[in-house]
């Protein structure tokens, strides 16, 4: 990764990022099982504003059935015409359950209509807990706006009801319950996209073969001469991104048995000053890798390990080439990327995925498309981004978390990185020594090849079935 594209993630979240919002295609899913029976949910809605520059829908969630309900299995979509070239973020101003027990993400339908082409999605944590039987969430007075905060129109959404000045059911809205639609009509019938419940479980048919890379990371070290014969480099080398006067430090990325995997750490440790920080990388040197499937199981962590908690610290699996020239069109990102104490304006724990067209440096402009999660994420989470001649599509442990339209497919290969690192020092401003570890189970690429979450876990399986620790048969031009 270049240091301009290292320097533009100081500033990657407050810069207007520009999208669009054409149709996409899909992938073939696991199908869901269906739902259990008793189970059945209503929405109810009411708008507290008709204009300028935020979007409130209000909404409860009711239950209607005979069994209870946990929350952490209900989705909820309100379905809106986006603004051309505009983004959007998401925010909870009050909740009976609490606005950190709600997540809200934005989606794009893959058949889009005159009154709706995106969609906010709002889901619950296991902290809302579950529904009894005629009971619901109370008030979830929810709102989103344009990234840009220019004014917007609500009158072409599909979901809006200007009238809805008081609760009542609203069948614009819809809701899923373990990934099975129970509420509401989707806009031209476009139904809720169902969505794995178990990305371990096995595919109807074998994933398919051809060029890939596997690697296991089962090496003694970052001087494991191993490291580098496969391709991999421990970055050492000074500048951003992160904090000023930090260092890359290759001996912070480690390599160790859990259980029967074998496991790379990286490690970032701080106290407090430039000098004392230490950041770490590991990155492919060969950038052959364009369209196909992306896959890696990582483990994010919310505190440090220990003394005091707060830094704003990013955690990612990413790819990436370089940028040639300010707003050079053939520039391609891909990233998954985790901030535990927020950050970029964020004030609290936040997923993101971003899928890059280009940038600008100086004076910033950035062309991206991003969707994003605010909930904690610590733990094993299975990461997978397919790319095809028509969309990228970014998954978390089987379910779809952001598909991107074909405007920021890459025109040139790419490398694979891994990197954990610090925006700045203002999180936490303590002296006191602390160190956070992002560790990695394997990564997969597949040339050309999109395969469903399901399909990653068998090919993984497969490989570590026949005891294949790495394998790299990609070739050296896309």
């Amino acid at each position: 990764m270049s240091d301009p594209s290292r320097n533009r993630k100081l500033r990657i979240r407050a810069a207007l990022a520009v999208t669009a919002v054409t149709g996409l295609g899909a992938t073939a899913l696991t199908a869901l099982p269906a739902a259990a029976a008793g189970e059945a949910v209503t929405v109810q809605y009411r708008q507290s504003a008709t204009g300028g520059d935020q979007v409130e829908p209000w909404l409860k969630v009711v239950n209607t059935g005979t069994a209870s309900v946990p929350l952490s299995q209900v989705k909820v979509r309100y379905y809106f015409k986006a603004d051309a070239g505009a983004s959007y973020t998401y925010a909870c101003s009050w909740a009976v359950k609490g606005c950190a027990n709600l997540t809200g993400t934005f989606g794009t339908l893959a058949n889009p209509t005159a009154t709706a082409d995106r969609y906010l999605e709002v889901g619950f944590t296991a902290g809302a807990g579950s529904l009894a039987p005629g009971a619901d969430t109370g008030d979830m007075q929810l709102r989103f706006h344009r990234s840009d905060w220019q004014p917007l129109n609500q009158n072409d959404d599909y979901s809006f009801g200007p009238a809805q000045t008081s609760y009542a059911s609203w069948s614009k809205v819809t809701a899923t319950v373990a990934g099975v639609p129970v509420w509401g009509t989707a806009p031209a019938g476009a139904e809720p996209t169902p969505t794995p419940t178990d990305p371990t479980t096995p595919p109807t048919t074998p994933p398919p073969t051809g060029a890939a890379l596997f690697d296991d990371f089962d090496y003694t070290g970052h001087t494991d001469p191993a490291v580098g014969a496969h391709g991999w480099s421990v970055r050492s080398n000074a500048g951003g991104p992160g904090v000023p006067g930090a260092t890359w430090a290759p001996e912070n990325v480690t390599f160790a048995k859990e259980g029967t995997n074998s496991i790379m750490n990286l490690r970032t440790s701080t106290a407090g000053t430039g000098e004392s920080t230490r950041h770490t990388e590991i990155l492919t040197r060969a950038t052959k890798f364009r369209n196909g499937t992306y896959a890696a199981r990582v483990r994010f962590s919310d505190a440090p390990l220990s003394g005091p908690d707060g830094d704003r610290v990013v955690q990612t699996f990413f790819t990436i080439n370089d940028l040639k020239a300010p707003m050079a069109d053939d520039y391609a990102e891909y990233d998954f990327e985790y901030l535990p104490n927020g950050g970029w304006g964020e004030p609290a724990n936040i997923l993101y995925t971003t899928s890059w067209e280009t940038y600008r440096p100086d004076p910033w402009e950035a062309v991206n498309q991003h969707s994003e999660s605010r909930t904690s994420y610590a733990g094993w989470h299975d990461l997978v981004v397919t790319i095809d001649d028509t969309a990228i599509v970014y998954y978390v442990d089987g379910r779809e978390f952001g598909r991107h339209d074909a405007r920021y497919l890459p025109e040139r290969p790419m490398s694979i990185n891994f990197n954990q690192w610090l925006i700045d020092l203002a999180g936490q401003p303590s002296t006191t020594p602390r160190s956070y570890d992002q560790k990695v189970d394997y990564v997969l690429h597949v040339k050309n090849q999109v395969l469903t979450p399901a399909q990653v876990a068998a090919k993984v399986a497969a490989y570590r079935s026949a005891g294949t620790a790495f394998e790299d048969t990609v070739p050296a031009t896309s």
